[in-house]
């Protein structure tokens, strides 16, 4: 019998209830798959109290998480491209991820290269897919290019200074103290800048000479969105993809974007970028190439079993967790 944490009723992390659930035969276009590995995002957090962000919550009971590696157990009709036995991920909904088995549909399905440990593609996909098409298509960084990150010693902060400095960019990231400074240092960001100690707008200033830098990538939101647009040169490009201290001000296109210079402002969302099967395999190609090469690694600070997801959840609400989770299945 397959064991899942399915939610009841949404609420704090103890609405989680390990219990047997069953696994129907996979339908058209759906493949079973036999879980080793699940990724942990904040956004499930979100997902388990009934906010859908960034996706919807299917009604209790039901089950969370949309990141995991596993194995095909079994291929429903319909279903090419995928074979009993292989190794695969997803990073991605439909949620459902915290069981030790389940059916996911195969259009969204990826095979996993052999060379790739399945804790650090379960640790690092759906972040990955999110740094590749931000640091590739929302503004294509190129060598020479000087950039902002905020929060750059998160989880997602480290993965855009490692690739961004992979691509020959000058990094600047705000952070929230000296050690996580230190933290952003050591994964490529040249000239961390510690929020409180320093205004990050006349960092941008000086290192690029008064010009200001080309993108900015905006994690924080109201706390920072307007000090982002002075940090842009003439035509920048803020690609504001997160809002954790709250939703920004609204923004006045006359104003706020075309008095600074012709700025470009962008909410820029996964599923969007892999909607189509050709974009999702580029995305994720393209990550599982730099995570071969060793340009960003997945830093795994606490791996639980899938049935202390609980106090997995509670470790991350608390604040107390550094580097990645993930569950074991």
């Amino acid at each position: 019998m397959t064991k899942a944490q399915v939610i009841h009723g949404f609420g704090p992390p103890d609405v989680m209830r390990w219990q047997n659930v069953d696994v129907p035969k996979p339908g058209e276009g759906e493949v079973r798959l036999r879980h080793t590995a699940i990724g942990i995002n904040f956004a499930d957090t979100y997902h388990r109290g009934g906010v859908p962000h960034p996706w919807p919550v299917p009604p209790p009971p039901c089950v969370i998480g949309f990141e995991a590696v596993g194995i095909v157990e079994d291929v429903g009709s319909g279903v090419d491209g995928f074979k009993i036995g292989e190794r695969v991920a997803y990073g991605i909904p439909p949620l459902g991820s915290y069981a030790q088995a389940r059916n996911y549909p195969a259009d969204k399905l990826l095979h996993l290269p052999a060379a790739l440990e399945d804790k650090q593609v379960a640790a690092l996909l759906m972040k990955g897919m999110t740094a590749q098409y931000l640091l590739r298509r929302t503004y294509p960084v190129q060598r020479g290019d000087t950039i902002l990150i905020h929060a750059a010693a998160g989880g997602m902060g480290l993965i855009l200074c490692r690739w961004a400095n992979h691509l020959g960019a000058t990094v600047i990231g705000t952070v929230s103290t000296p050690e996580k400074a230190e933290a952003a240092r050591s994964a490529g960001c040249h000239f961390p800048v510690v929020r409180k100690e320093q205004d990050f707008v006349q960092v941008c200033r000086e290192v690029t000479d008064g010009v200001g830098v080309a993108v900015v990538y905006e994690a924080i939101g109201k706390d920072t969105l307007q000090k982002s647009l002075d940090s842009l040169r003439p035509m920048g490009v803020c690609a504001a993809y997160g809002h954790v201290s709250g939703p920004p001000d609204p923004i006045d296109i006359i104003t706020d974007l075309g008095a600074r210079g012709s700025l470009f402002i962008t909410r820029p969302a996964i599923m969007h970028y892999v909607a189509k099967r050709a974009d999702l395999e580029a995305t994720a190609n393209e990550l599982f190439e730099v995570i071969g090469q060793g340009v960003i690694r997945a830093d795994i600070g606490r791996e639980y079993p899938l049935a202390d997801a609980v106090e997995a959840h509670k470790a991350i609400e608390s604040g107390t967790t550094t580097g990645a989770s993930i569950l074991i299945a």
